[in-house]
């Protein structure tokens, strides 16, 4: 039995539900880097990091490769670089909103009723 796309649709978008698996997707938009450097950058315990890692390879949103004794890991296809982007693009436009919004509820010509 098939699930129906908007449930798997909902399924990939929990994936990328956690902020460490996003931090990771963030940092292999630049290129493929080896586990070491994603431990610098974000700054977790091992074991943590290699969940996370496990949660997007089973997705396959990433890919693993190993180099010598070192697993170099890289976006599986340029689409989730273009994902993350458009979810900035969109974030940006709600906080713009609310800007805007907060601006006029806190502007000048604000009545005491109003308030």
């Amino acid at each position: 039995m098939t699930i129906p796309l908007y449930q798997a649709k909902a399924e990939f978008f929990r994936t990328l539900g956690h902020p460490v698996r996003i931090r990771v997707l963030e940092l292999l938009q630049d290129g493929p880097r080896p586990v070491r450097e994603l431990l610098t950058e974000i700054g977790i315990e091992p074991s943590s990091l290699s969940q996370q890692l496990a949660v997007l390879r089973r997705t396959q949103l990433v890919s693993a490769t190993r180099e010598g004794n070192t697993v170099v890991y890289a976006l599986s296809t340029p689409d989730v670089a273009e994902l993350l982007q458009a979810a900035r693009r969109i974030l940006s436009r709600m906080i713009t909103d609310q800007s805007e919004l907060l601006a006029e509820l806190g502007g000048p010509g604000r009545r005491a009723a109003d308030a």
